[in-house]
């Protein structure tokens, strides 16, 4: 191994198992995780990483896995890509840190240079820097709440929009995220998703009838004059991947444009490139008020941004927003070196074709298993809502059991949806296609053994084996 460079895109692209996942070396690292790491941490799988990049990681034991989450969304450009790296390992050797609110630094500006330009709408705009995604929501509501003067929050079912305490308000799901953690910040008002499975009168009216009754409720339970900011993800990401019916989003931004209320855009998930875009609001021609923003702005460094209207930036007193770390000059360097690999690399076109290839793989697998009631997303952002057959009742087990396959075969596959009952996927945008075909086959491999394993076995031992 090169010590100078352990990881990266030069890493074999290749699916490799020496061991048994986890491996021995990985079961001794998780004991001693146990003694020291609080339990409150989760892992879904417990292999621990010496090397990443491209679309592989590769464990202590050896094996090299699929990589199809991209740490949530973060490593859109890979791991250790090469721009990304340059630039830490300069920015190191110059200083690590100064704090931006006491002598600043030319990267932090040139991040929010960046930010200007790459965010949808041409009007003048400012942007602040943060640590993380939760961060970057919470500072969009203050900024919001600055500008109008008002308090009320709108915010959507199937949510999440981090862990910090407004976070946990506006986020709609209590397990894990919220139990137990009261009480929460007030003023945060829930309305309905327009998810298109799921609507009742078919997903061609979703879009339209579901803003309608959004705004119905706004207007009776709230009042549009107490309404600060409406926060939403263009794509719900840890709610099931729920791509909003068409014209939901539009209709929303109009309706807060007209009672003057701060659409706020939370793009941490979906942004940078993710959705085969630079970010999802463009799909719809949204222009928000204010971007959140995090995940695959920095190359997997944590950096965090709220970039928004200059006259709702600027309405915050001055002292009003910071943070000891925010636009840590490492941080910014990563994110510079993001961007460029982005653009240099097309990765916007790659993000849509991966999102051809899969989603073309997986309404194939549809057709076969009855249990997938639904494919969706948009670019490398594609996930199935697994059902049980013929109805639209959420399927956790068969979806945790699918899951656990995959990990096993040396497929890294998340879940997600407030029901547990959602397979996501988020592969890197470097990832090749023989690998991205590859980790499609371990899927639909995993299917075929839990799936068609279950009706050959039998309900009863299919039940016990999945518990």
């Amino acid at each position: 191994m090169n010590p100078e460079r352990a990881g990266g895109p030069t890493l074999p692209q290749q699916r490799r198992l020496v061991t048994e996942v986890p491996g021995p070396r990985s079961a001794e690292l998780l004991a001693r995780r146990d003694a020291a790491v609080a339990r409150g941490v989760s892992t879904m799988l417990p292999v621990f990483i010496t090397q990443g990049g491209g679309g592989v990681l590769v464990d202590v034991d050896g094996n090299s896995l699929i990589d199809f989450g991209s740490g949530i969304a973060v490593v859109n450009v890979g791991n250790a890509a090469d721009r990304v790296v340059a630039n830490v390992r300069e920015q190191v050797g110059h200083f690590t840190h100064t704090c931006f609110m006491i002598t600043p630094y030319e990267g932090y500006v040139a991040v929010c240079e960046e930010l200007t330009r790459l965010t949808p709408g041409d009007h003048e705009k400012r942007s602040a820097l943060f640590n993380s995604g939760a961060e970057a929501v919470e500072n969009a509501v203050k900024i919001a709440r600055a500008h109008t003067g008002r308090q009320a929050v709108v915010v959507f079912d199937h949510a999440y929009h981090g862990r910090t305490n407004l976070a946990m308000a506006l986020t709609a799901k209590n397990m894990p995220y919220k139990h137990g953690f009261g009480p929460f910040a007030p003023e945060v008002y829930r309305m309905p998703m327009a998810n298109p499975f799921r609507w009742p009168t078919g997903p061609g009216r979703c879009g339209p009838e579901a803003a309608a009754e959004v705004i119905s409720a706004i207007d009776k339970q709230v009042g549009a004059d107490n309404v600060a900011c409406l926060v939403i993800e263009p794509i719900q990401g840890e709610g099931g991947f729920i791509v909003p019916g068409e014209g939901f989003l539009r209709r929303l931004a109009e309706y807060c444009r007209t009672n003057g209320i701060a659409f706020v855009a939370d793009e941490i998930q979906t942004g940078f490139a993710r959705t085969g875009a630079w970010f999802a609001c463009e799909h719809e021609g949204v222009v928000p008020d204010i971007v959140a923003t995090a995940k695959g702005i920095a190359g997997g460094l944590p950096l965090g941004a709220v970039t928004g209207r200059a006259e709702i930036m600027d309405s915050v007193h001055v002292g009003g927003l910071g943070g000891t770390y925010g636009g840590n000059p490492v941080a910014c360097a990563a994110a510079l070196g993001a961007i460029r690999t982005i653009e240099e690399h097309d990765l916007i076109g790659a993000a849509r074709r991966i999102g051809m290839v899969m989603m073309s793989r997986l309404r194939v697998l549809q057709l076969r298993f009855p249990v997938i009631g639904d494919v969706r997303g948009r670019g490398a952002m594609v996930a199935i809502e697994l059902v049980e057959p013929g109805t639209k009742t959420p399927d956790p087990v068969t979806t945790q059991a699918v899951a656990r396959a995959c990990h096993a075969a040396g497929l890294v596959a998340l879940t997600c949806g407030t029901f547990g009952n959602v397979l996501r996927f988020l592969p890197p945008l470097v990832i090749p296609d023989h690998l991205l075909a590859d980790g499609l086959d371990v899927l639909e491999g995993a299917f075929v053994q839990v799936v068609d394993g279950r009706q050959v076995r039998g309900p009863a031992v299919a039940a016990r084996a999945n518990h």
